[in-house]
């Protein structure tokens, strides 16, 4: 039987070799997640021995990882915000990027609002972690995929979140108005899809192809968002590294307010933020709740 120690330190050379950023911290996680212990209590058992049935689990998820297939998945989970969220292949890996997005829809929106729609929802990562914040807000989650739905769904119930799903091409089945929409669309050129690490190229198709410029739906998005927001009502979305200042600039073409760029913890301008003007009324109805 091996040590921990040494079990760290070879899958970890394993890893580097097949390209995986943080190898080190991947084999802890896993190594870990085999042991069925947290990941800094592996540094006070170094000089422990690993038996080999376990030694079985961690060579099969090494393979895996290597593979490039997401430690997130190999581990069943992600945290996100403070809350863990499960992880696998129906949706996008929660990243911390958009942990930040969450943190300055908090701060920019200030009291809680009213209604909230989180859209392209996936995991539910975004919509459930503002529905935690704010409790007493009505927060939808819409997605086109009942795939993500059902991860958003799984996610809702674990975390005692109240939120309603709804399945929605983009606005198509939204009803009512809202006074902050999230949305974190796909945006990557579809020429790009192919150039994508193996990590990435396991996440959905339908979550990253945003068309031939990256932008097809953000464009969608933009001009149908506008008669379901609020008076004042705020838009925040993640969008690619480049494409921050136009979407910006195009918000301000269709009619919103202060719309603006905001930096995540790399210094890329990836969030783009909007104010709506006076809206155009629509019949207001209650968003339909397909949770049960």
């Amino acid at each position: 039987m091996k040590l921990i120690l040494e079990i760290v330190s070879s899958g970890t050379a394993y890893l580097e070799k097949r390209k995986i950023e943080e190898a080190r911290l991947n084999m802890e996680h896993l190594l870990a997640h085999v042991l069925g212990c947290r990941r800094l209590d592996l540094y006070l058992r170094f000089g422990e021995s690993v038996p080999e049935p376990e030694l079985v689990k961690l060579r099969e998820l090494l393979k895996r990882r290597g593979e490039g297939e997401p430690l997130q998945h190999l581990l069943g989970s992600v945290e996100f915000c403070g809350h863990e969220f499960v992880s696998d292949h129906r949706a996008l890996v929660p990243r911390p990027e958009t942990e930040t997005l969450v943190e300055m829809v908090q701060k920019k929106f200030g009291t809680a609002p009213a209604r909230v729609l989180d859209m392209a929802t996936g995991s539910g990562c975004i919509g459930i972690s503002l529905a935690k914040e704010w409790p007493l807000s009505e927060v939808v989650l819409a997605d086109i995929s009942e795939d993500a739905l059902d991860l958003a769904r799984l996610n809702a119930s674990r975390l005692s979140a109240n939120v309603k799903l709804l399945r929605s091409d983009l606005f198509e089945k939204i009803t009512g108005s809202f006074d902050v929409i999230v949305a974190n669309l796909p945006y990557i050129p579809s020429a790009e899809i192919p150039t994508l690490s193996a990590e990435v190229k396991r996440d959905p198709i339908l979550a990253l192809d945003g068309g031939p410029d990256g932008l097809r739906i953000v464009e969608r998005f933009l001009k149908d968002a506008l008669p379901h927001l609020n008076t004042g009502g705020l838009i925040a979305l993640e969008v690619g590294h480049d494409q921050g200042a136009p979407v910006a600039a195009r918000c301000t073409e269709l009619g919103y307010l202060h719309a603006s760029t905001a930096a995540d913890l790399a210094g890329i301008h990836r969030f783009v933020f909007a104010v709506a003007p006076e809206r155009v009324v629509v019949q207001e109805t209650e968003a339909v709740d397909v949770t049960e």
